[in-house]
């Protein structure tokens, strides 16, 4: 989401910093920052000041980052100048050296992702990056597996399985190796260590030997949850101590180790490349009818091809993001940022030109071999090669397999594979489900790779999706181990206040005549973005579930939601990112049906973590988000709003106002972890907080279950003692929220509650008439 306010205003609203951000919602720094970057003093997280007019980003312009490639912080992008990434001077030496690599450099990696589980099996697979590649094989290394045994077990003489890898991809740059994992599982929680024995480490931080833990088979993963794993262009870096949250999470790993960390989009900022990159030529063009006919040859494409590699590896050897990469298996989604800002969200006739087919394909190609450890596509879209095949993808460009392999295409079980490649980037959508342990399972739905102004997936891909989660939960269902718990991963909050308000603005007949001016005569500033000429803000409102182009395809999606979690009594939870903030979502039967929640199939929590890096917005978006928090009707029988979570600020800050106990302006990210059954057991077991009591009738601006009483940091989900330790198959939410951006060792406050099992009873007007009646008496 994006605002506009002026620099003097941004001046008032912080006076530590006036050189901060004019676009409150879109986090950007201006470009006042890079020019006094020197004198730049770390600033406090909140804004002082009323900015409660924020209407006013109507007369304000968007201010753009400095463009000398200036970089404000230790985290910034490389800058992409030649061919490869590097200056014309350096290119040619620094190709020869990949040409005499022996292949034994690792520059990155290893990266740990988790697929799956069939069959008594944990599946996985470890990538590395070595120096230097092409067509033939320079030196094949192999991995070392070995089982480091169960805690309490005795010391044994650990057994060494060694693992070839599978070359994914080569060119003269780098070689893309994966080594697939599979092991049993077994009573107990079981710790691996592998090592990629041979080779060198460009890098000193990266452990040499890592380790991993898997579930015992009779219990469900301990699950992190995490998006927005990057900084906008220009934010002043260092004021925000970098990555500093994955410490905390570090920490928290080393205390009762994750089994998986699932990313919910914008795994890395790729926005760059238009600033400080290959397209800054084509951002600079101020008409934008030039813009869109501006052709993407294989000069431009191999430019940015290299940049997203380039900042791949720099971002993936960042610690301590890159060990906690490659110790928690992870599993992940993407989102705009993973490409650029926006992408997809434009208007349709610009999202078809050159140069966003272009970095569309690109982006993707990068992202399935370091997010997913697939091989590419064979070559990617170029203006200069327009042989397209008859669905609509384009076929193999051979200039592009000079000097290079790729391997044969593939895709694992795990994935729910779009039946048509997407209207922008030309590849078929990536949708996820599989098992997380014994009673819990993901579905990941891939938002971007088919999304539209108008639509975010095509009603094939969810006729797809939906048929596959039946016929997995039947199956589950059928084995004797039900699913209880299904994680539905999205990449935008889908529970969450709607700005239908500033949408009828942006959008108003009135707006014309400025983008009129804006065209001619540059009118407006950046009030309008750089790609269609559109006003600015209207991408990331466009992007959002509640945008009013979106409205009947939510409903469509949490209605069929809804019939499975009664068709299957299983209990559905929503993980979004995207929006910098922290808050939970709920949708409820209506109040009026008089249906517990533990028996109600429309109860959904919408877990929205977000940001893990990138900056928050600052109290006044986050106050007037809580404004906001209406109790919506999503229809006859479905109410929806935020629960108040949020007791109290982290630490001894003041981030929101005294009536914002909804929405938090913080870095942080979310652990949810099942209260097992068989916990009765080992004795264990606060229970959920609250005493027994009736829910039935109240709305969601009250507690809708014992789950939600003492929401907030005195809740036993948000305590080490408390998190994951009951035994009545509940699931509980922790969302970590960062206390002190200036400290870099990330330390956070936590909030929980509890969501309850589903015990789905079918009911009748009569049976609901019959439970208001005995209520009332």
């Amino acid at each position: 989401m994006a605002s506009h306010i002026d620099d003097e205003q941004a001046a008032e609203i912080d006076p530590q910093n006036p050189y901060a951000s004019s676009s409150k919602w879109r986090h950007q720094e201006s470009s006042k920052y890079a020019r006094h970057e020197a004198q730049l003093q770390a600033r406090d997280a909140t804004a002082a000041g009323n900015t409660d007019d924020l209407a006013n980003y109507l007369n304000s312009t968007r201010i753009e980052p400095q463009t000398d490639g200036h970089a404000t912080g230790h985290y910034q992008p490389l800058a992409v100048a030649s061919g490869q990434g590097q200056p014309a001077e350096e290119s040619t030496v620094n190709q020869q050296e990949a040409e005499v690599s022996d292949g034994k450099e690792i520059v990155c990696g290893p990266l740990l992702n988790y697929r799956r589980m069939e069959q008594g099996y944990w599946f996985g697979s470890v990538l590395i990056v070595i120096k230097g590649g092409g067509k033939n094989v320079i030196h094949e290394p192999s991995l070392v597996l070995r089982r480091a045994g169960a805690q309490g077990e005795p010391a044994a003489q650990a057994k060494d399985m060694q693992i070839q890898g599978d070359r994914l991809y080569s060119d003269k740059r780098n070689t893309f190796w994966a080594f697939g994992i599979r092991v049993p599982l077994e009573p107990n929680e079981i710790r691996y260590e592998y090592e990629v024995p041979g080779m060198r480490f460009s890098t000193t931080h990266k452990p040499r030997v890592n380790s991993f833990f898997i579930p015992a088979i009779n219990e469900s993963m301990r699950i992190m949850f995490y998006s927005c794993n990057g900084f906008s262009v220009g934010t002043d870096e260092e004021a925000w101590s970098g990555p500093a949250l994955w410490n905390d999470v570090m920490r928290k790993h080393t205390a009762t180790p994750l089994h998986v960390m699932v990313g919910g989009g914008d795994q890395i900022y790729n926005d760059g490349i238009r600033v400080h990159g290959p397209l800054r030529t084509w951002t600079d063009i101020s008409n934008p009818r030039k813009r869109q006919e501006y052709p993407f040859p294989e000069k431009l494409r191999a430019e940015c091809d290299d940049y997203y590699l380039q900042n791949y590896l720099r971002w993936y050897n960042t610690p301590p993001f890159s060990t906690a990469n490659g110790q928690i298996p992870q599993i992940n989604i993407w989102d705009d940022h993973d490409i650029i800002d926006g992408f997809g969200s434009y208007v349709d006739k610009f999202m078809q030109c050159d140069v966003f087919r272009g970095i569309g394909g690109t982006a993707h190609k990068y992202y399935v071999l370091f997010q997913h450890h697939l091989p590419p596509p064979p070559s990617t879209y170029t203006s200069d090669f327009a042989d397209n095949d008859d669905d609509g993808t384009q076929g193999i460009d051979p200039n592009q397999l000079i000097d290079t392999y790729v391997a044969p295409g593939r895709t694992d079980p795990q994935y729910i594979v779009g039946t048509k490649p997407g209207p922008y980037v030309a590849e078929h959508s990536f949708n996820i489900y599989t098992r997380l342990g014994a009673r819990i399972a993901l579905l990941g739905i891939d938002a971007r790779t088919e999304r539209t102004r108008h639509q975010v997936n095509y009603p094939e891909t969810y006729e797809l999706i939906f048929q596959r989660l039946r016929d997995e939960l039947h199956a589950a269902a059928r084995s004797g181990q039900p699913i209880k718990h299904l994680i539905l991963l999205l990449g935008i909050p889908i529970a969450y206040p709607r700005l239908t308000w500033l949408e009828n603005i942006l959008r108003s007949p009135l707006i014309g005549p400025v983008k009129l001016l804006n065209r001619r005569f540059g009118v407006g500033g950046g009030f309008f973005n750089h790609f269609d000429g559109s006003v600015d803000l209207l991408d990331d409102l466009d992007d959002h579930y509640t945008a009013k182009t979106h409205k009947v395809e939510r409903a469509q999606l949490v209605v069929e939601l809804q019939k499975i979690s009664a068709e299957f009594s299983v209990r559905t939870t929503i993980l979004g990112g995207d929006v910098h903030l922290a808050a939970l979502g709920r949708f409820y039967s209506n109040p009026k049906l008089k249906i517990p929640a533990e028996e109600d199939s429309r109860y959904m929590v919408n877990v929205v973590s977000s940001a893990i890096v990138n900056k928050p917005p600052p109290q006044a978006v986050a106050n007037l988000l809580a404004r906001r928090n209406k109790i919506h009707h999503l229809n006859s029988k479905t109410d929806e709003t935020l629960l108040d979570l949020f007791d109290r600020d982290p630490g001894n800050s003041t981030k929101t106002a005294s009536h914002n106990n909804c929405t938090m302006p913080s870095r942080n990210f979310a652990t949810l972890t099942e209260n097992s059954p068989t916990n009765r057991i080992n004795g264990t077991a606060p229970e959920v907080n609250g005493e027994a009591q009736s829910f039935l009738g109240v709305d969601g601006h009250s507690h809708l279950h014992r789950g939600e009483v003492g929401a907030g940091t005195q809740h036993k989900a948000a305590t080490d003692e408390g998190h994951g330790r009951g035994h009545d198959g509940s699931l509980d939410i922790r969302i970590n929220v960062e206390i002190d951006q200036h400290n870099p060792e990330g330390v956070t406050d936590s909030y929980g509650l509890t969501v309850p099992l589903l015990v789905y009873r079918p009911r009748t007007e009569a049976s609901s008439r019959a439970v208001s009646t005995a209520t009332s008496q």
